[in-house]
Formats: C-alpha cells, sequence, structure tokens
C-alpha cells in the first residue's frame, strides 16, 4: 500500500506540461531574466503593473527585504503571464507522447511542450503564490522548521524529566496513579482536541505573551508559531513521557545496586548510569513522537495557521504556515494543477520527514555505540 501511494504521488509530480506566455521575456531585457539583479527585476514589474498593485506588494513584503527568487517569481506572474494550459501525468507522459504532441498542435499551437518535475529548487525557494504554476513551498518549510524546533525545545525535556520522576522518584500513592493514568489516557486523545485546547489557552489566554506584544512586538496576534509549537508540545508530550518511562524500566535493577554499592547518590544513579543506558530508547520515542508533530493538521488549523502567506517566519511571534497546512490547502482548490502541486509538496514532506529522522537515528546509533 506504502508503494502504491509513492507510486501515485510520483505520478502526479511529474510530467509534460504546456505553457504560453502572454509576453515574450526576451522583449523586457538583454539577457533572461534569471540573470538579471532584484534591481532591475523591481524595475520591470514597476513599469508593467499598476501602480496600486505595486504598492500592495510593497506593503506585503518591502521590495527592500525581498529575495531576488521572489521578484522573480512577481515578475513571471504579474508579467510575463506564464501560464501552464494543460499537464499531463508522469503515466501519460511515458507512454503517449505521441497522443500528447498530436493535442499540443490542434489545441495548444502557440505553447511550447516541456517535461516538468514539479519538486525542483524553484519550487523549494518559492513562496505561496495564487497561480499554481509559480506557487512554492518555501515559507511553508521554514514555518515546519521553526514550529518543530520550538516544539522539541520544550517537550524534550519536559518528558524525559517527567519520566524520571515518575519511574525513579514517584512513590506508588493514589496521586501519582492518577497523574500515570492520564498521562496514558492523554497519548490517545484526538489531536483535535488539542488544537481546542491551544486555541483556548495560548493563542487566547495567553495572547499577550505568544503575540510577542509583552515583549514589545508589534502587529501579531496569538495565531503564531509559539502557540503552533506550544500546543504540538502538549500533543507529543505523553508519548514521550510513556517512551521514556519504558526505556528506563528496561534499564537492569543490578546497574542501580551496583551504584549504590559505591556509595552513589540517588541523582548520581540516575543521572551517570540510569540515563545513559535508556537514552537510546528515549531517543527512539522522541522521533516517532516528532514524526507525528511534522504531519499533524488538524491542531494548525484550529490555533490558526495561515493557509496564504508570502512572507518567511523570521521568530516564534511571527504568522506563518506549515506543509501539512499548504499540502491541505492545494488539495481543496479546483484547479487540477493545485493538486499537481500538492503532490510535489507531499514529496518535500517525506524527504523532510526521513531527513529528520534520519539525523535523530544516527544521533541515538552513535550514543549507542559510545556506551
Amino acid at each position: 500500500m506504502l508503494l502504491l501511494l509513492l507510486a501515485n504521488v510520483a505520478n502526479d509530480a511529474f510530467g509534460y506540461v504546456a505553457l504560453e506566455n502572454r509576453v515574450d521575456p526576451a522583449t523586457l531585457a538583454d539577457l533572461p531574466l534569471r540573470e538579471l539583479p532584484k534591481e532591475e527585476l523591481v524595475t520591470i514589474l514597476q513599469e508593467n503593473v499598476s501602480a496600486g498593485l505595486f504598492r500592495r506588494f510593497d506593503r506585503d513584503e518591502p521590495f527592500d527585504e525581498r529575495s531576488t527568487e521572489s521578484v522573480l517569481a512577481l515578475v513571471r506572474e504579474r508579467v510575463v503571464e506564464e501560464r501552464t494550459v494543460r499537464a499531463w501525468k508522469l503515466g501519460e507522459s511515458l507512454f503517449n507522447r505521441d497522443s500528447i504532441e498530436a493535442e499540443m498542435a490542434e489545441e495548444y499551437p502557440n505553447a511550447t511542450l516541456n517535461f516538468r518535475s514539479w519538486v525542483n529548487w524553484d519550487f523549494l525557494q518559492t513562496p505561496m503564490a495564487s497561480v499554481p504554476a509559480f506557487a512554492g513551498v518555501r515559507t511553508a518549510i521554514l514555518g515546519s522548521l521553526w514550529m518543530i524546533g520550538i516544539t522539541i525545545l520544550l517537550a524534550f525535556p519536559i518528558g524525559v524529566g517527567a519520566a524520571i520522576y515518575l519511574e525513579e522518584y514517584a512513590s506508588q500513592g493514589w496521586l501519582n496513579r492518577v497523574i500515570q493514568t492520564n498521562i496514558n489516557n492523554l497519548a490517545g486523545v484526538p489531536s483535535i482536541i488539542y488544537g481546542m485546547l491551544g486555541l483556548a489557552i495560548f493563542v487566547r489566554g495567553l495572547e499577550r505573551y505568544t503575540s510577542g506584544a509583552a515583549f514589545g512586538v508589534t502587529g501579531s496576534n496569538g495565531r503564531t508559531i509559539l502557540s503552533a509549537a506550544l500546543t504540538m508540545a502538549l500533543l507529543i508530550l505523553p508519548l514521550i513521557i510513556i517512551n521514556g518511562q519504558e526505556a528506563i524500566r528496561a534499564v537492569p535493577l543490578s546497574l542501580r545496586q551496583g551504584s549504590y554499592a559505591l556509595g552513589a547518590t540517588k541523582w548520581q544513579t540516575v543521572w551517570h548510569h540510569v540515563l545513559p543506558v535508556a537514552f537510546p530508547g528515549i531517543l527512539t520515542g522522541t522521533i516517532l513522537a516528532t514524526s507525528r508533530a511534522i504531519g499533524e493538521t488538524a491542531p494548525l488549523i484550529v490555533v490558526g495557521a495561515s493557509t496564504f502567506i508570502v512572507f518567511d517566519p523570521n521568530g516564534p511571534f511571527s504568522k506563518f504556515t506549515a506543509l501539512p497546512i499548504q499540502i491541505y490547502n492545494w488539495t481543496q482548490q479546483p484547479q487540477d494543477q493545485f493538486r499537481i502541486i500538492a503532490a510535489a509538496a507531499i514529496i518535500v514532506l517525506l524527504v523532510m520527514l526521513l531527513t529528520l529522522n534520519s539525523v535523530a537515528i544516527l544521533l541515538r546509533n552513535r550514543f549507542q555505540r559510545s556506551l
């Protein structure tokens, strides 16, 4: 089933496309647009769009702060108006080339036929756009990385600390049994419930802090990366605690007894003997929890992640979007091309997930070898 899923995604993300331009790029400059500096691209844009539209672009994100790729995307979208009039899937492109060329000659005589991989460098470094041919996932990737980084920084130390307390220090009283029962139950709570909790507490209740207003940040509300990260930290915290407890419980009792026999204190035993042995198992649980957080969509929708945003997040108090939100939004659009770039975004999400997991697994294996 996994192979069928990957094959279906790849079938949408590659194939022939028919391209048409309203304006020939060669008439705008002596050099190809990609080789022009940002200042010339801004001049071309200013000369070929209305003054009001140009001011709106500058208001959304000042041109001084935009990258060259961002301005180039605007020129291609608003001036050249390159349009993908038809797209074919990978299977059709590989086995029906003759029928595609015949259809091109009959229905799109002014278009050019190109084989396109929708997963390319432009797709990775271009922000969101209203035209699917120019839409990219840069803002979504940065938003996901910001969110998951803060989530791990918050959830990992708290989760490991809670696991150590419950296994090594907590007595078997009624209070700790209630805590343990609640942790086990929270691990199975639907993710959208965590989204509602995050909306009530972090977005609204603590808006002064999650928006950055308490720290002098203006022009923002509680629907920020920090609110999303706090919500995701709550989501994965029970998983980290439970896996941490299992890893600590698997450490042989004789290791603790030997440490006590040599005169070590409780904390010295935990820090120098129990944790190093349990740490690979703790990291395994953290990898699984992080993988779940990267792919979650429902909590982010409730917390208020943006579905259309063209500027990059620059801190925990920024508005943001994430790759799962972007994929969900594109799949809801009526145009077929949005579903094609949604497939490309799925491949990017899978590669990012596998990359982060691979790094974590390498760190875990290296730690195991050092024991």
